[in-house]
């Protein structure tokens, strides 16, 4: 990876398999507008996020570690990191806090797959699983580092690499499970900009039969 290329933050990953228009919104043009869930969630992040490091029972746990891929071209800050040194090597796992419950999609997924790819070549180790906690139910949720979540993280990171190139935010697609408790809605209007872009297209079908 070039010195002068871009370097993805990891939370780009999460907002481009979301939507990749908020993607853009936050990391192209720096919008950011806070709701009440953006809100829980950058208070469950704020416990987590206090550099430091304790040992308990075998467990090495670094907080707020800075993470970084040359390879991949990847920055970001894992919320929690644990060693296992009651194992020989240790057996290391990042930790990513979330607020709400676990989802139906992958984003949050690929986002920790991401930070274990910084480990692996930050710490020259294989790291098989990590965890995703989450505020609403309080528990932790294992995540295996499998092939498919690899080749799916490895195809978002190419995909936020092209979106940051190509330095364009996508049309709006309105879709009411992901638009109506995005923070970004009003910054996006997605039902306003996905009307223009049908009057658009219905425009441009018409205009040949203007000019018979």
């Amino acid at each position: 990876m070039e010195d002068d290329v871009r370097l993805i933050p990891l939370s780009a990953l999460q907002h481009m398999l979301f939507c990749p228009r908020q993607c853009a919104l936050i990391h192209l043009e720096q919008q950011w507008t806070e709701n009440r869930y953006t809100a829980e969630g950058r208070i469950l992040h704020e416990r987590a996020d206090h550099l430091g490091h304790e040992r308990r029972r075998g467990i090495h746990t670094a907080m707020a570690l800075p993470l970084a891929s040359q390879a991949h071209g990847l920055t970001g800050v894992a919320d929690v990191v644990e060693f296992d040194e009651s194992r020989q090597p240790a057996v290391v796992r990042p930790i990513e806090y979330k607020r709400g419950r676990p989802k139906a999609h992958r984003a949050d997924e690929v986002q920790l797959c991401a930070q274990a790819l910084c480990l692996e070549e930050m710490l020259n180790a294989r790291i098989e699983q990590g965890a995703l906690y989450y505020g609403k139910t309080r528990r932790r949720k294992t995540v295996v580092f499998d092939g498919e979540l690899r080749t799916l993280t490895l195809r978002v990171i190419a995909e936020t690499r092209a979106l940051f190139d190509s330095n364009r935010t996508p049309s709006a697609i309105y879709d009411p499970k992901r638009c109506d408790h995005c923070s970004l809605i009003d910054a996006c209007q997605p039902q306003v900009m996905g009307k223009q872009r049908s009057v658009s297209r219905w425009l441009a079908r018409q205009l040949p039969s203007l000019d018979e």
